[in-house]
C-alpha cells in the first residue's frame, strides 16, 4: 500500500522504502519466519542504505511488523504512525471485534490447520488475477465495505493501491502469504507495553475489519502513544484520505 503515500511524501519531501517481507512479491520466502525476526532484516537493510535512525508507517497488516522493530532497537526508530492497524489477534478474548472473514479463518485455523493451509494453494490462482476496472464496483458491492471505505475506493488508483500489492504477493507465493497469515494468528512475542517510542495511533470509528475497540485496547497498552480516532471513517478510507496529515504530523515528532 505504499503507493498512497506517494504524492504526499513527495510534497512533504519524505523519502518512502517500502520493504517486502520475505516470501511476498520478489522477497526470498523464509521458513518457520517468525514476528521477531523482521527487526533484523529491517537493521540489516537500513544498515546498507546508511539510514542510522528512521520513522516508521505502518498500515494495517503492517503494525505487528512496527511494534517489533520498536521494540527490538528502539534506539532507531523516531517515531511511529500506525493506521489502521492489526492488534494482537492471538490475545483476544472476543474475536467479534474482527471481520467476520477473519473469525472464520481464525477459527477453521484453530480446528483444522492443514485444511485451511491447503485452502491457501486453492484460492492462489483467483487471487492472483488482476480485475478489470470495469469489475471494480460489483468487488466493491461483494465486499460489503462500509459506505466510507466503498466511496474512497471508487477511485482507481486508490483502488489499485490497496489491492495491487496484495494481489502481487499471491501471484509469486502462497506460501509466503500463508507465512504472513499465520504470523497473525500467533503471539507476538512481545508486549505492547515494552514498545516506548512515540507512537501516533490512526483509526477510523468505522473500521470492520479491527473495530474501533481493538484501537482503543491497542492505545491504552502503549506507554507513549496519541490517538487519531477519526469520525465517519473506515479501514481503507483513513490511510486514503488521511494520508497528508499523517505523514506531516509522523516526521514532525
Amino acid at each position: 500500500m505504499a503507493e498512497l503515500t506517494d504524492a504526499d511524501a513527495r510534497n512533504l519531501g519524505v523519502r518512502i522504502i517500502s520493504p517486502d517481507r520475505p516470501g511476498i512479491c520478489d522477497s526470498t520466502f523464509q521458513p518457520k519466519r517468525k514476528l521477531l525476526d523482521w527487526p533484523d532484516i529491517l537493521k540489516q537493510l537500513a544498515d546498507h542504505l546508511e539510514i542510522e535512525r528512521f520513522h516508521i508507517l505502518a498500515i494495517s497488516g503492517g503494525a505487528p511488523y512496527a511494534y517489533a522493530t520498536a521494540w527490538k532497537m528502539p534506539e532507531r526508530v523516531r517515531a511511529m504512525a500506525v493506521v489502521s492497524g492489526a492488534p494482537p489477534i492471538a490475545e483476544l478474548q472476543d474475536r467479534q471485534d474482527l471481520l467476520g472473514l477473519y473469525r472464520l479463518m481464525l477459527r477453521c485455523y484453530g480446528k483444522y490447520p492443514r485444511f485451511s493451509r491447503t485452502c491457501f494453494y486453492l484460492v492462489r490462482p483467483f487471487l492472483s488475477l488482476r480485475p478489470p476496472q470495469g469489475a471494480h464496483p460489483l468487488l466493491l458491492k461483494l465486499l460489503w465495505l462500509r459506505p466510507s471505505d466503498a466511496a474512497a475506493l471508487r477511485d482507481s488508483a486508490a483502488f489499485e493501491a490497496c489491492f495491487e500489492s496484495q494481489r502481487r504477493a499471491w501471484r509469486a507465493s502462497a506460501a509466503g502469504v500463508l507465512a504472513d497469515a499465520e504470523i497473525y494468528a500467533q503471539l507476538w512475542g512481545l508486549a505492547l507495553e515494552d514498545v516506548d517510542v512515540p507512537v501516533r495511533l490512526w483509526h477510523g470509528k468505522q473500521d470492520r475489519a479491527f473495530s474501533i475497540r481493538t484501537a482503543e485496547e491497542v492505545a491504552k497498552r502503549l506507554p507513549n502513544c496519541a490517538t487519531r480516532f477519526i469520525e465517519d471513517e473506515g479501514h481503507y478510507s483513513t490511510p486514503i484520505r488521511h494520508m497528508r496529515e499523517i505523514l506531516a504530523d509522523l516526521i514532525a515528532l
